[in-house]
């Protein structure tokens, strides 16, 4: 018996093209030539499909849901691997036709529907936005909670989460299907690093959005995030330095809200703060350094501050900053600075720590990093201005920090300008007798007139300036220094400034100078 010789390609189309009623016999034997072509990776089968003109009769065969559906979608999901093709099946209706069949019970013709719409709207932001308003947010999500173990099958859904996730309808869409609990249960699961990648994808883009942010939190993300950094410390593979370095930086992120933040810190027992608190000391400097930030950020409330206080949060930020990284040092010393912020006897231990003195005293010079020289400054200011202690002023005057303050007195930003100025005049306020000679060394009150003098210096600059000579006047080595550099003139002038608080304080100073005089 002879055996028919294999249907080539032309005649399997033109096969497809004559067959008017779409009858199953008829079409499926083309329809195999076909899918098997496309399977064998031949180079052009699929421009060769498309310009036959078969694409609406396959959209035809879609809208009937024959028992052919399962095929075609299966060819056209194919078919669309080729860039070049898929603008060609928009415009054939493909799309509009495999929409519906999401809907559909059989788990492989979800996933061959899955990535054949996957593949087609790739990057095409107007297809995109259409699927969205189509409704197939809900029923991506709908299908994870369906089927959780149907790897493949998830691993559409979470493609196709990602790509259109920069979409605000889709954002707005998920807000509504309870799709943190879908990734928190994948994210839990994951059985590799791509899946990983794929979730923590999603989550990064999904939580921009402060209402998703807020879910994220509420159905255990950062916990689960936690617990997966746990499991790949340690290890060198790249894959898991990366999936930390991405969920630490996720963690941060979702920290930013006051409300997700109190609830990670859960009064000082919450695993993800007791997690952040182990990073500080890992050997992973990514980890430090979302560390240094996620402890910041719960620094930010009060009362966490006093409970970190007592975890000793402070001793840990201190023997981290041997670190040589300037971004952890820059996180350190900010939240350093946010530790003491009206925390006097964190302040005072701080601020008599010679060695940590000595350590902010090399970063107030650090050349190369404008952010660790700021930070440092600030910090220095703060330990004066939060422990107002004696102990510690010395411990400053030792370390040579005088010098430091006044230069960031100077400095271009107002709020730096005017911690400075307010550490200097509680410095003086408290021991007058200790800072009058480092401060003359130092060249303070010509400094002091400088920016008064000064046309652009800020009004408010000038208030704490004036406030600071106020104090200085106590000395009777610092007031030989403002009769000679006739200070009085210049206060005279900001007497007559259209400020009427600058003036006002002008016309103090010059009667307190009066009276010491």
């Amino acid at each position: 018996m002879a055996i028919n010789p294999p249907e080539s390609l032309s005649e399997a189309l033109k096969g497809i093209t004559v067959s008017t009623e779409l009858v199953e016999e008829e079409l499926k034997p083309h329809l195999d030539v076909l899918l098997n072509l496309l399977l064998e990776k031949k180079k052009g089968t699929a421009e060769k499909i498309v310009s036959s003109g078969v694409l609406p009769i396959l959209a035809q065969v879609l809208r009937k849901k024959s028992p052919l559906t399962s095929q075609v979608t299966l060819l056209v999901a194919e078919m669309a691997r080729e860039a070049a093709v898929r603008e060609r099946c928009i415009e054939a209706g493909l799309v509009t036709a495999l929409v519906p069949l999401l809907n559909s019970p059989d788990q492989d013709q979800l996933l061959h529907t899955g990535r054949a719409i996957g593949r087609i709207c790739f990057e095409n932001a107007v297809q995109q936005t259409q699927l969205v308003e189509n409704g197939v947010i809900p029923r991506l999500v709908a299908i994870m909670q369906q089927y959780p173990e149907n790897d493949p099958l998830v691993n559409v859904c979470l493609l196709a989460l990602c790509n259109l996730a920069d979409v605000d309808a889709a954002r707005e869409a998920l807000v509504e299907v309870g799709v943190a609990e879908v990734l928190t249960y994948q994210l839990k699961r994951a059985p590799d690093a791509e899946r990983r990648h794929l979730i923590l994808e999603v989550l990064g883009s999904l939580g921009e959005s402060d209402a998703l942010k807020l879910q994220f939190v509420e159905a255990g993300v950062p916990e689960a995030l936690s617990e997966m950094i746990r499991t790949l410390q340690g290890g060198s593979d790249t894959h898991d330095l990366c999936s930390i370095k991405v969920a630490s930086n996720l963690i941060v992120s979702l920290l930013l809200g006051d409300e997700s933040m109190q609830k990670c810190f859960g009064e000082g027992t919450g695993m993800v703060y007791q997690d952040v608190l182990s990073w500080l000391q890992s050997s992973n400097t990514e980890l430090q350094l979302s560390g240094a930030l996620a402890i910041a950020n719960f620094a930010r409330n009060a009362s966490n501050k006093v409970r970190m206080l007592e975890d000793g949060v402070t001793e840990r930020i201190r023997t981290l900053l041997r670190s040589d990284m300037p971004p952890v040092q820059f996180k350190l010393l900010g939240t350093l600075r946010m530790m003491v912020d009206g925390q006097e006897e964190a302040a005072s231990v701080l601020g008599k720590d010679e060695v940590l003195l000595a350590r902010v005293m090399e970063w107030c010079e650090a050349k190369d990093h404008a952010g660790v020289r700021g930070e440092a400054n600030r910090l220095l200011a703060a330990l004066i201005r939060h422990s107002r202690n004696p102990e510690v002023i010395h411990t400053v005057i030792k370390a040579d920090g005088v010098q430091h303050l006044i230069s960031m007195a100077t400095s271009e930003h107002v709020i730096m300008q005017n911690e400075a100025l307010v550490a200097l005049a509680i410095a003086s306020a408290i021991d007058i007798e200790a800072v009058q000679e480092p401060f003359r060394d130092a060249d303070l009150l010509p400094t002091l007139q400088k920016m008064l003098d000064d046309p652009i210096v800020a009004v408010e600059v000038k208030f704490s300036a004036l406030g600071l000579i106020c104090s200085l006047a106590n000395s009777s080595m610092l007031r030989e220094q403002i009769t000679s550099l006739n200070l009085r003139d210049t206060l005279s002038k900001l007497s007559a400034h259209t400020s009427t608080k600058l003036a006002k304080q002008a016309d103090t100073v010059m009667a307190v100078l009066s009276e010491t005089a």
